[in-house]
């Protein structure tokens, strides 16, 4: 296969394991907010990721990568920090989730992809231009109008969803960082367990571990723990070895369209008035930002 070709060929698979990664991580919203019914946040978070480890754990051991879980020194800190904002992001994100209605949140989160955009731009030397910060405002604006009137209802979800908005950007630049040189796998195997030890160690500290919920709580967060940050996130940092981190970002701006539907079916609402026309002014931005990728989405070289 020639250079184009090949081009061709990582583009392909840089573009599909990034939208089903992107397809498998909107369930959050519907079993993770299910789940913080039953739970409160700082013990819902370590069930998720001690269960997100056991489920790891496993698939590495069963595609063969068991000895790939000694990394090199030098990429042990680096490591560490993925896990120490894998935790900080959790415990804020499902933080912000319980006070928000989950489509809504899917729309504030559409800011995590910008983010990491701008941060791709400054650490990893991928363009970003200034025609970006227009649609960039625009989201801005979408935000501001989204909580008019609301922001003493909902101002704290925000504040919380947009620092692990923030947690995230910094996972994301790390995995693509070390997704050369780490298997995908070992990646998101480090990434929830050492987040679970952290989210271990803050519960210990602060008292708030609290397990007697009822089973149907346990069953919800337990299955979205599978889908959400084992299964998805195996095909997103996929994704990082054929695509470049913009990229696969940028799919990430259309799962409110996904978030919807499953949201409406799970808990018969959606965001209403002003929350909702803000909400679609962040995605106008979004996918803005999309358009002026388009280039490197469609053609796919």
């Amino acid at each position: 296969m020639n250079s184009d070709g090949q081009m061709h060929h990582n583009n392909v698979k840089g573009f599909l394991y990034a939208l089903l990664g992107a397809a498998l991580v909107s369930t959050n919203y519907v079993t993770a907010k299910y789940g913080l019914k039953g739970f409160n946040p700082e013990t819902f978070s370590l069930v998720w990721t001690a269960a997100a480890s056991v489920y790891t754990f496993i698939i590495v051991l069963a595609t063969g990568h068991i000895k790939r879980l000694i990394i090199p020194a030098h990429a042990v800190r680096t490591i560490m920090l993925l896990g120490l904002a894998t935790g900080v992001g959790m415990i804020l994100a499902w933080s912000g989730l319980a006070l928000l209605d989950p489509a809504f949140a899917s729309f504030i989160w559409r800011f995590a992809p910008v983010l990491t955009i701008m941060l791709s731009a400054v650490y990893l030397g991928e363009r970003l231009q200034l025609r970006e910060l227009i649609p960039v405002a625009v989201m801005v604006i979408g935000g501001g109008l989204s909580t008019f009137g609301r922001w003493h209802i909902v101002g704290t979800g925000v504040i919380l969803t947009l620092l692990a908005a923030c947690a995230v950007s910094v996972q994301m630049l790390i995995a693509k960082m070390k997704v050369g040189e780490i298997h995908p796998n070992v990646l998101v195997f480090y990434r929830v367990s050492i987040a679970a030890v952290c989210i271990c160690m803050w519960n210990l500290m602060t008292g708030r571990a609290h397990f007697e919920v009822h089973t149907s709580f346990w069953a919800m967060t337990l299955l979205g723990a599978l889908l959400g940050p084992s299964i998805s996130f195996l095909f997103t940092f996929r994704s990082f070895k054929y695509w470049g981190l913009s990229r696969s970002s940028i799919v990430l701006t259309a799962q409110p369209l996904i978030v919807l539907p499953m949201a409406y079916l799970a808990f018969g609402r959606i965001p209403s008035g002003t929350q909702l026309i803000g909400g679609f002014i962040i995605m106008i931005g979004a996918l803005w930002l999309v358009w002026i990728h388009r280039a490197q989405i469609i053609h796919l070289h």
